[in-house]
C-alpha cells in the first residue's frame, strides 16, 4: 500500500547526496498531492513542493539517515506548507460563497485567483501504479468539494485529517512529524471531523474513481457539444438539479433550466468564434480543456478548464475555472 506505509527505506538504504535528486524526484507526485490538499492551488502545491526539495538538499547533511526518506520529506513539506501565505488563507468555490444567480444578473466583479480553488491535472497529484485500492482513495481525496471542505479547518487540522484518514499514517507518526503528542493529533483529528460533520461539508461524489466506456462517452458527448455550441444537446447531459460556476466569476447556476436560460442569453458573443475541446482528467474527475480562437486571430487559445461531476449517468455540476486558475496544469497555451 504505498500511501499508508511512512518508513519506505531503512536509513542504510538511503541513497548517496549524488543520488538524491533522483530519489527526491520519485516522491514528487504524492508530495504535490499532498501539499495541494492543504493549499488547494496546484501552482502553490508545485512550488511548496520545489521548496521542500532546496530545503532537503540544503539539510541533507545533516540528515543523516535518522529517519526515512519519505517521512522526513513529508516533515519538510508540511512546514513549508504551513510557512505559506496559502494555507492561512480559505480558498473556496462560488457556491461556498453566494447563492446561486441568475442569468439576468450581471456577472459580477471576478475575485482575485487567490480567492478560489485551483483545479489539479489527475497526474501531477495521483502516483500511478501501485494498489488500485490506493489509487482509488487519492483521485476522490483530490476532488474539489472535498478539497473545498479541508478549507474550513485550520492547516494544522488540515495536515492531520489527510496524514491520517487520506494517507493512512498512524497516530504516533503523525505527532512524530508535527512535534507534538499523539493526545493532541488525536485532539486535532477530533475537531477537524466535528469541523466537516456539524456544517455538512463533505459533498458525496459518485464519480468513479476510473471512468468506465459509458462516462467517457458521456464526456465525449459533452465536447461534441460544446465544441458545436449545440445548447439543447448540451443542456439535454444535464442533471435537472444540476450546478455550473465559473470562477473567477463569484456567480453560479442551480438547475437545468437556469443554465439552459443563461447558455441561450449569449450565443452571440460567440458569433464568429471557434472551440476546440480537449478531453482531460482533474481531481478525480472527467476534464476537458476549451480552447477558443476569435475573429481574426489565427490561433485557439487556452480559455478555460471545465471539470464534470458525473451522478447516475449524468452531469451533476460542471465547474469552469478560467485559464488563470490553471497555471499549475502545465496545457499548452495555444493550439
Amino acid at each position: 500500500m504505498t500511501e499508508a506505509t511512512v518508513d519506505d527505506a531503512p536509513p542504510s538504504a538511503l541513497p548517496a547526496i549524488g543520488e538524491l535528486d533522483t530519489r527526491l524526484e520519485t516522491y514528487r507526485v504524492e508530495l504535490t498531492g499532498y501539499c495541494y490538499r492543504i493549499l488547494g492551488s496546484a501552482f502553490e502545491a508545485e512550488d511548496a513542493v520545489q521548496e521542500t526539495f532546496i530545503r532537503a538538499w540544503r539539510a541533507y547533511d545533516r540528515f543523516e539517515g535518522r529517519a526515512a526518506l519519505r517521512s522526513w520529506l513529508y516533515k519538510i513539506a508540511t512546514n513549508v506548507c504551513f510557512d505559506m501565505k496559502g494555507a492561512s488563507q480559505r480558498r473556496a468555490r462560488p457556491i461556498d460563497l453566494n447563492p446561486a444567480s441568475t442569468a439576468d444578473q450581471a456577472l459580477g466583479t471576478p475575485l482575485p485567483e487567490s480567492a478560489w480553488i485551483e483545479p489539479v491535472p489527475d497526474d501531477r497529484a495521483v502516483p500511478s501504479g501501485g494498489d488500485p485500492a490506493d489509487v482509488a482513495v487519492a483521485r476522490e481525496s483530490i476532488r474539489l468539494a472535498f478539497v473545498a471542505a479541508l478549507q474550513h479547518l485550520p492547516p494544522r487540522q488540515r495536515a492531520v485529517l489527510i496524514l491520517r484518514e487520506v494517507l493512512r499514517w498512524k497516530a504516533d507518526e503523525v505527532a512524530e512529524l508535527l512535534e507534538t503528542s499523539v493526545a493532541s493529533v488525536n485532539s486535532a483529528l477530533q475537531r477537524a471531523r466535528a469541523t466537516l460533520a456539524s456544517k455538512d461539508l463533505v459533498e458525496a461524489d459518485p464519480t468513479p474513481a476510473v471512468l468506465d466506456d459509458e462516462q467517457q462517452a458521456l464526456l465525449g458527448r459533452y465536447v461534441a457539444a460544446f465544441e458545436q455550441y449545440d445548447m439543447d444537446a448540451l443542456t439535454s447531459l444535464l442533471n435537472e438539479d444540476a450546478r455550473w460556476s465559473m470562477p473567477p466569476a463569484p456567480l453560479w447556476f442551480s438547475g437545468r433550466d437556469a443554465i439552459a436560460h443563461m447558455l441561450r442569453l449569449y450565443p452571440p458573443a460567440f458569433q464568429g468564434r471557434a472551440f476546440k475541446m480537449v478531453a482531460t482528467e482533474a481531481n478525480g474527475q472527467p476534464a476537458a480543456a476549451a480552447y477558443l480562437r476569435g475573429p481574426g486571430e489565427a490561433q485557439l487559445r487556452l480559455s478555460a478548464v471545465i471539470v464534470l461531476r458525473i451522478e447516475a449517468g449524468v452531469i451533476a455540476e460542471l465547474i469552469t475555472f478560467g485559464a488563470a486558475l490553471c497555471a499549475g496544469f502545465g496545457l499548452p497555451p495555444v493550439l
